[in-house]
């Protein structure tokens, strides 16, 4: 009987050591995990994306960079894909609906994770809720895309290339073109062999030291001019700087305004003729008429145009007038020979 009772004690120890080693490895494995306790201390949400890029069932969820839960489930829902995790409770207050869930990654073997972006406005996503997808910026997939893509660029752009297609193709693959460039080369050189040897305009401005002081004093010499209408000196000087002047000027140019306005408005004699169709044609008539007269004169018409052409009318009429002033000096010195008046009576 003593043996049955040791036996029964040995065993008992056993099954105590077995439950305390599974109750160890169970806190174990959440703790490692990183489910964020037990399950009443943790609840679950949702998320869905198009491609989860290598996620798997257990894989980390983190919030800013932190782990705090793991995958619990991956199923597909039409075309996409829905992610179940559980998140420790203490996380609901950081998790709400202004948060979003990106595929990120652990290391650069391509271990995936879901990232969380924290937010304390918004109101809390219930448990089973879904937390709005966004994508991952700079993540390994995202940039192995861009990579290939780049690549096919790259391909395209040398098959243009070889094909001959734009400046760079042409260059390439025209030889045309390859002997324009080389001509051109030459000629540059050309050129900056004529300069350095002192020819033409440019190569004397290099190499001779008195044309660079000439035209050292050249700048100078404006520099100074600048200086001087800086300092309000001379006219032009005055001009830019004196208020003065700047104003006789605009009262000048008011005045200029207020005149072609006038003009414009027909007042006055000029702003008559410019805009009275009437007083225009009677001065127009006028012109036309004066035109006419002398072109009588012209053609000896009349007696005006006789005493301008016919010289022997002239000298008739100068002769006449000559008699005529002698005659007016005869009566005048003796009148009684001239005016000689008898009265009669009946």
């Amino acid at each position: 009987m003593p043996r049955t009772r040791s036996l029964a004690w040995a065993e008992l120890k056993i099954g105590l050591i077995a439950i305390v080693s599974l109750a160890l490895a169970a806190v174990l494995i959440f703790t490692l995990s990183g489910a964020g306790g037990f399950a009443w201390e943790r609840y679950a949400l949702k998320t869905v994306f198009p491609n989860i890029a290598g996620l798997n069932v257990g894989s980390q969820i983190r919030i800013a960079g932190v782990a705090v839960g793991s995958v619990t489930s991956i199923d597909f829902v039409g075309e996409r894909v829905e992610v179940t995790f559980e998140l420790a409770n203490e996380m609901q207050a950081r998790v709400t609906t202004n948060s979003t869930a990106a595929l990120g990654s652990v290391s650069l073997l391509g271990e995936a994770a879901v990232d969380i972006t924290p937010s304390t406005t918004g109101t809390p996503i219930p448990e089973f809720g879904y937390v709005p997808a966004g994508r991952a910026p700079g993540s390994i997939a995202e940039v192995a895309t861009q990579a290939t893509f780049g690549l096919e660029e790259a391909t395209k752009l040398i098959q243009e290339i070889r094909a001959g297609r734009g400046t760079v193709g042409k260059l390439f693959t025209d030889e045309a073109l390859y002997r324009d460039i080389k001509r051109f080369v030459v000629a540059a050189e050309d050129v900056a062999q004529k300069v350095n040897q002192g020819r033409g305009t440019l190569g004397r401005l290099v190499t001779n030291d008195a044309a660079a002081r000439s035209l050292e004093a050249s700048l100078k010499n404006l520099e100074a001019v600048t200086t001087q209408i800086r300092t309000g000196q001379g006219s032009l000087g005055k001009l830019l700087n004196d208020d003065a002047l700047s104003r006789s000027l605009t009262s000048a140019t008011a005045n200029l305004d207020a005149i072609t306005g006038r003009l414009s408005k027909g007042e006055g004699t000029l702003g008559q003729l410019m805009t009275n169709d009437q007083l225009f044609t009677r001065l127009n008539s006028t012109t036309d008429r004066l035109d006419k007269l002398m072109a009588s004169l012209q053609q000896s018409e009349g007696t005006a145009g006789l005493l301008l052409h016919d010289k022997q009318l002239y000298e008739n009429m100068t002769k006449t007038t000559a008699e005529m002033q002698n005659l007016i000096k005869a009566i005048t010195a003796d009148p009684k020979k001239y005016l000689n008046v008898r009265v009669s009576l009946f």
